[in-house]
């Protein structure tokens, strides 16, 4: 896949800020911000204006430069994100709409018409698939059948690309709004009447799951807190899609617990050369924030949720684990940790990502997982 797609991005997300920022941008401004040659910079806006993404608002006077808006610099789409993360031979796409609605519009569609799709679920406006690579026939059309589908996953060097087959509303959403959401490198579409296919384009990302644990005391603090705070930043990292941040209770039995003795995760999809940045930043962060001497971190690359890793998680959350156990299982599942004896809550957070909030909250409930476990 052509890096041109990235530098097009680039350039475009650029052209809308400053247009938004300013009514308008000229050629200085863009290489001002990112220290290209002017030449270089005139030569993406003659073709960004070709493809009918800029437009020449006031043409160059004397001394005064030529002045350009970006047509989609107003708010336009409902798509905010889409970006992928793979583990394997399976792919993690994100999907973050505007609106809940929409999210559970494809989620229904999207599981309806099956496809490349291994499981689909949405959390609020974010929409959370896993899907196999390879390509599958999916029937489009009008009721009862899917308005849209996933057909095909594939991975290309340092993209993901997913096929898409789809009609009316979402085909309006794959033509017009999601090349404007932020992951997205590009979008190339196809007519057949009366459905659309096309291709959307994102970046094979590594997902990184971190577990949080005793990092508060019995008078103050929360590790929930904490781990929100860690998401918010590890987000303004270069390179880092922030996916979401859990809460998992645990053995409410435990002598030393602070209060109702729960665990936090936070997930994240970043790029593989920064994977070791991630620990060496969750690591720093979390040692300079905690108010117990205790606190523990783990840290864990990849989706999949190992069977033995899971059944960890659900002997911390039916008895008393010592620190041992859970170096000897992070060992066996290459699972990285740090600190106190949280580390043994903190394992436990990362071994139940993945399970619908009613089962991390209750104790009580089965952690079986229908859709992350391999043996």
């Amino acid at each position: 896949m052509s890096r041109v797609l990235e530098r097009r991005k680039h350039y475009l997300r650029l052209m809308r800020r400053l247009t938004l920022e300013k009514g308008y941008f000229t050629v200085t401004d863009i290489a001002g911000e990112i220290r290209v040659p002017r030449s270089t910079v005139q030569d993406w806006i003659n073709r960004l204006t070709e493809e009918g993404c800029v437009i020449l608002k006031g043409e160059r006077r004397g001394r005064h430069a030529a002045h350009y808006v970006a047509t989609s610099a107003m708010p336009s789409s409902a798509c905010r994100r889409i970006f992928t993360t793979v583990d394997g031979a399976l792919v993690e796409i994100y999907h973050e709409c505007m609106s809940g609605g929409c999210a559970a519009f494809c989620e229904f569609h999207h599981a309806r018409a099956g496809g490349a799709l291994r499981s689909v679920y949405h959390d609020g406006t974010l929409l959370r698939e896993r899907a196999a690579l390879g390509r599958w026939d999916v029937t489009i059309g009008l009721d009862p059948a899917s308005a849209v589908g996933i057909a095909g996953v594939r991975r290309d060097g340092e993209y993901v690309v997913q096929h898409i087959k789809c009609i009316g509303g979402p085909a309006y959403s794959l033509t017009d709004m999601m090349s404007m959401a932020d992951g997205v490198y590009g979008v190339t579409v196809r007519r057949t009447p009366p459905t659309v296919e096309g291709d959307v384009i994102t970046r094979a990302l590594t997902y990184i799951a971190v577990g949080t644990d005793d990092t508060d005391s019995g008078e103050e603090g929360a590790t929930f807190a904490l781990a929100l705070a860690l998401l918010q930043h590890m987000s303004k990292m270069e390179g880092v899609m922030p996916i979401g941040h859990g809460v998992a209770m645990l053995n409410p039995a435990l002598e030393h617990r602070t209060a109702g003795n729960s665990c936090s995760y936070i997930e994240l999809a970043v790029e593989p050369a920064i994977v070791e940045r991630i620990k060496e930043s969750a690591v720093r962060f979390v040692a300079d924030e905690a108010i117990s001497s205790e606190w523990g971190i783990a840290v864990k690359q990849g989706f999949i949720i190992p069977n033995g890793l899971r059944r960890y998680g659900k002997l911390v959350r039916n008895s008393v684990v010592g620190r041992e156990a859970a170096e000897e299982t992070a060992e066996r599942y290459g699972v990285y940790l740090h600190g106190g004896r949280g580390v043994i809550g903190a394992l436990a957070a990362v071994s139940l990502v993945g399970l619908p909030h009613a089962v991390l909250l209750d104790p009580r409930k089965d952690v079986a997982d229908d859709r992350a476990g391999i043996p």
